[in-house]
């Protein structure tokens, strides 16, 4: 490591004399008293708060997290909250381009020299390779992160401790071994190393930066504008973030790739189909149910297949009473995903009915690695088989009609077959789902909104509701199609962990989980509006009375039709 850092102490030493830098221009010494906005320091890569005035008083608050209390004497290993997402934010140093922005549009020259202070403490303090630097100090991301902060400040500090700076920067995003191909780190790595190579006018650098970033964000987005991350709240972030980087491209005076803005374009329509009717994106991956975006253009479509793996289909557009489900397939595990596949949520008649245990954090804690398990998503377990993780799963059949829509999945996470069939029907609002194995029996997980409360559990079926609303879930042993009962209602375990919900980062609330019994072939059956649905079955076909008026379904095999 000290090999490294002695070397890139030479690059940087080179800047000095231009081996790495092209010469400063002159506008970068321009009058502090006399201060224009410009493209490094304005736009939509800086953070909303900590605002100016909380840096000047020595206050940062990130992550929605109380404001910790700095003070003119910084600590740089400073973790108040024991947290990797802080401590990233803290090194990142955007909080610190949020005072040389401000000192742009205000001319307050108190918030330049502080931010000139916070830069070169930071400096100082945080060599690469060095023995007592701060260890998130160097990560990729908050290295990608504090390059456009110190590139804004450089507008008006052109001293060498800052360019030297800037040039161990550009290295290590340079550094193959180092970039995050695919992935939301490596745009902003490229972000990165594009606004150090306009500002100091190498060739190499912007090149660099742009083949990189086409190439990188067609791993990341396919061309039906799906995120490859595996958790669509993503899709947002490097939404905006592409639009950062497009403007960071003219600014520099290039051209936009056309397959760039193609992804950038395809975006929209994969976020608009992972948005529940309520305005909430549903919470799959690493994203919490508080998610709310807005102004993305949406498809005239109301079912939505993805090869990424992700089917959302809705009854219709702009009705916040509209049904509205997931279900999940794909590739295996990969980034932001969850052990999820087969799994399914679904909003009816107003309200979250299936929801899944969601985004906490990224602290590597027992909780945390529930979320990400089977058991905290509604999925079929294969019962005494080990799970293997990372399995893709193979979305087989589908049929999309106007008031009804059914599809099959299959894999072999517990290393037999399991297949699962989701069938959803409208105007009779209802979900059906069939699981089974070829390697003995299943048993499946439910997962309920945490404004649901279990009203009542016995002879295979538990009814929740709120106020005077409910849903009952009626599970069924196939062939003889007779009630199954024995479900489990957990709320709040702990050892294991059950029956929880994140409804926002790092926060928590018990929430009630049906653990089925075991059975092969198990049907259940999820009928909102009701407390007392009837359903009785006639051969293969499968009569449910919903509060709107019966319907029917067929067992076709290991599918629903």
């Amino acid at each position: 490591m000290r090999t490294r850092a002695r070397a890139l102490g030479l690059i940087s030493a080179l800047a000095l004399t231009g081996g790495a830098f092209a010469a400063v221009p002159a506008e970068a010494s321009q009058s502090a008293e006399t201060p224009t906005r410009t493209p490094e320091c304005q736009g939509d890569w800086l953070p909303a708060t900590p605002t100016s005035e909380d840096v000047m008083s020595g206050q940062l608050s990130f992550l929605d997290r109380p404001a910790v209390k700095i003070g003119a004497k910084i600590n740089w290993k400073l973790d108040p909250y024991k947290s990797r997402s802080w401590q990233m934010v803290f090194q990142s140093l955007r909080w610190m381009g949020r005072l040389v922005a401000d000192y742009e549009t205000t001319g307050k020259q108190a918030y330049l020299t502080r931010a000139t202070e916070i830069a070169k403490d930071w400096v100082e303090k945080n060599p690469y390779g060095g023995r007592s630097t701060n260890k998130f100090a160097w990560s990729d991301h908050p290295t990608s992160l504090r390059a456009p902060a110190l590139v804004c400040l450089s507008r008006y500090v052109p001293d060498a401790w800052l360019k030297n700076s800037l040039a161990v920067h550009a290295k290590l995003l340079a550094d193959p071994r180092l970039y995050k191909a695919g992935h939301n780190h490596g745009l902003d790595q490229d972000i990165g190393l594009l606004r150090i190579g306009c500002r100091y006018n190498q060739k190499g650098w912007k090149d660099l930066a742009l083949s990189r970033m086409v190439k990188s964000m067609k791993l990341d987005i396919d061309s039906e504008g799906s995120l490859r991350e595996q958790a669509p709240r993503y899709a947002i972030y490097v939404h905006d973030r592409l639009r950062v980087a497009t403007d960071t491209i003219k600014d520099c005076g290039l051209k936009v790739p056309d397959d760039l803005a193609k992804r950038w374009d395809g975006l929209p329509k994969h976020i608009s189909a992972a948005t529940q009717p309520n305005g909430y994106m549903v919470p799959l991956g690493d994203g919490a149910p508080d998610v709310q975006p807005a102004g993305f253009a949406h498809s005239s479509e109301t079912v939505q297949v993805f090869k990424a793996g992700y089917v959302f289909g809705r009854t219709a557009w702009g009705d916040p009473q509209s049904a509205y489900y997931s279900i999940r397939f794909g590739p295996g595990l990969k980034f932001h995903g969850h052990e999820d596949h087969l799994g399914v949520t679904y909003y009816a008649q107003g309200r979250d009915v299936l929801t899944e245990a969601g985004f906490h954090s990224y602290e590597n804690t027992p909780y945390r690695r529930w979320t990400m398990t089977p058991e905290a998503h509604n999925i079929p377990v294969v019962v005494g088989k080990p799970f293997h993780g990372r399995t893709p799963t193979s979305l087989v059949r589908r049929s999309i009609g106007k008031d009804r829509q059914s599809f099959t999945l299959t894999d072999k996470a517990y290393g037999v077959s399991r297949t699962r069939a989701v069938l959803v029907n409208h105007d009779q609002d209802v979900m059906a789902v069939l699981d089974t194995t070829d390697g003995g029996k299943v048993r499946n997980l439910w997962h309920f909104d945490p404004s649901l409360k279990v009203y009542s559990n016995g002879g295979g079926r538990v009814v929740v509701g709120e106020g005077s609303w409910r849903a009952t879930l009626v599970q069924l042993a196939l062939p003889s199609c007779k009630p199954i009962g024995g479900q489990k209602v957990v709320r709040g375990q702990t050892n294991p962990y059950q029956g929880w919900i994140s409804p926002a980062y790092m926060k928590k609330v018990a929430a009630p989980a049906v653990i089925s019994p075991a059975a092969s072939p198990l049907l259940t059956i999820v009928v909102p509006g009701t407390a007392k649905p009837e359903v009785s079955c006639s051969g293969r076909s499968v009569i449910v009375h919903t509060s709107d008026g019966p319907t029917s379904f067929k067992i076709s095999g290991s599918d629903l039709v």
